[in-house]
């Protein structure tokens, strides 16, 4: 895009002379775009953002002084939800009360491959969707100085009421999902409900209960199997952690949230804690019963996931995403009704209830902090976040957001996304979720996710599975070059 606007503040100066430096070395980017070296000066803090970037009068009209009269260029990443949300919801919105600012709308689907040149030359667009199997890793992008600070949006006053934060609209975590070292950089958007998924009417014309306890869950997967049907599946050999996410659920349930707290803050011993140990074994049991579809673990985890909705298998974990991935599958199956249910209590005596469910913002938006105009991008993130912006994306792609209250008096037709804003209803206060696969993502994958695989496989005990995820967060726990996180709660 080109700015009439020269900005040639020290801070913008340096970083791009470095990521110059970068672009004619090639040492310090790695595949999909992620920037693998910090810059030499750390990026510009918000004075030097506030100074280089062009801005408007401030008025209660205009809360975030954007410039009325500079064009803002974005980027959606074309992939599960498309980019029409943006084009036919969020654009319109913001261009109502902005209709002088000209947006210059981009889909990509491979968002690093797209942009990577363009955050080398300092030159970047004023919003991306950074998102998708092109995703830049935004840890990298954060501790390059390459994202702008968001928190003068949450501060500021929400679309739809100017008595009330931005911040004070979202639910719960959702802020903290995009938060590095206590500065928010990331919006996540889509708000994620995970549970397993099964087919209602399947159990439903069998006669077969929900369980709610892993002793009702073992005693109907062997009504299933007898029935001739495999009782679970997971998504094979792509992505095992799907199973890390029951298993943890239920520990938390058993012991209480502290447990992911000390997993998050890689405190020593805390995956050998005896509630993970407890539900590993759980889960462990799956394999040694012979309850997972036959072969799944050699399986792409669309295969595995459509032999599922094509009833070759009744439980399968996942989060809310799952109906809209699946949907041509589950389309080929007429009696296939979508639900979700929380992962089942390991005991009676559980700290936390049956209806506990892990839920957690995803779908990242940033602003990246060489942009021409911030100011209209965070304009434009305080437009999707209104109700109106809201409730249409839930309607368009069949996700909820991290809006709270946005999905109110919206009339979901999916089963499955019914199921989990039911599902999310009753819990309440009772929502979790664990941050180490944002904040160290090698941790997880390939770190956590060979080891459950393994597990899974039934090539290791629960104490060796154990063991092989301890040595995995020692080993980013005793990395200097790795940027630690703290999570009080």
């Amino acid at each position: 895009m080109t700015s009439s606007i020269e900005r040639t503040t020290p801070a913008g100066s340096d970083r791009r002379t470095f990521l110059q430096r970068v672009a004619l070395t090639g040492v310090a980017l790695g595949p999909g775009g992620a920037f693998l070296a910090s810059c030499a000066t750390g990026g510009g803090d918000d004075d030097d953002e506030a100074e280089e970037a062009p801005s408007g009068d401030v008025s209660e009209d205009n809360p975030l002084g954007i410039p009325e009269d500079q064009p803002l260029e974005i980027y959606i990443f074309d992939g599960g939800f498309g980019d029409e949300y943006a084009t036919e919801i969020h654009q319109p919105i913001f261009s109502e009360r902005w209709p002088n600012v000209t947006i210059e709308h981009h889909a990509a689907v491979d968002i690093a491959g797209e942009l990577q040149a363009r955050f080398v030359a300092g030159d970047p667009p004023d919003f991306v969707n950074n998102s998708g199997d092109g995703q830049m890793d935004p840890g990298q992008l954060i501790s390059d100085g390459l994202l702008y600070d968001l928190s003068e949006l949450f501060d500021a006053p929400s679309w739809d009421d100017p008595n009330v934060t931005v911040r004070d609209t979202l639910l719960p975590g959702a802020i903290e999902a995009g938060t590095r070292n206590g500065t928010p950089y990331v919006l996540n958007y889509a708000f994620t409900v995970f549970g397993i998924w099964f087919n209602q009417t399947l159990l439903d014309e069998n006669g077969w209960p929900v369980p709610t306890t892993w002793q009702e869950m073992m005693d109907v997967c062997a009504d299933i199997a007898a029935a001739g049907i495999a009782p679970w599946v997971y998504q094979g050999v792509t992505a095992p952690r799907y199973m890390n996410w029951p298993l943890l659920s239920m520990a938390t349930k058993l012991a209480g949230p502290e447990i992911l707290v000390a997993i998050d803050n890689l405190e020593p011993g805390a995956w050998g804690h005896e509630a993970i140990k407890e539900s590993a074994a759980a889960i462990l049991s799956l394999r040694e019963n012979n309850y997972f579809l036959p072969g799944v673990e050699a399986m792409e985890f669309r295969d595995a996931q459509g032999l599922w909705a094509r009833g070759e298998a009744v439980f399968c974990p996942s989060g809310s995403w799952l109906e809209n991935e699946e949907a041509d599958a589950i389309a080929e199956n007429p009696t296939f009704q979508l639900a979700m249910m929380p992962d089942p209590l390991l005991s009676p005596d559980s700290v936390m209830p049956l209806e506990t469910v892990r839920a957690t913002a995803g779908e990242p938006y940033v602003v990246p902090a060489d942009a021409e105009n911030p100011r209209a991008a965070m304009e434009y993130m305080r437009a999707m976040l209104s109700l109106e912006g809201a409730r249409g994306f839930s309607e368009a792609v069949t996700s909820l957001t991290s809006v709270a209250g946005a999905s109110e008096g919206v009339t979901i037709e999916a089963p499955g996304l019914a199921s989990a804003q039911a599902a999310l209803q009753a819990a309440g206060d009772n929502v979790i979720n664990w941050y180490y696969p944002s904040w160290y993502g090698d941790m997880e994958n390939p770190g956590i996710d060979q080891a459950t695989g393994a597990l899974l496989r039934a090539e290791i005990t629960v104490d060796e599975w154990a063991d092989r995820c301890e040595a995995v967060a020692t080993e980013v726990r005793e990395d200097d070059s790795i940027d630690k996180q703290n999570r009080e709660s």
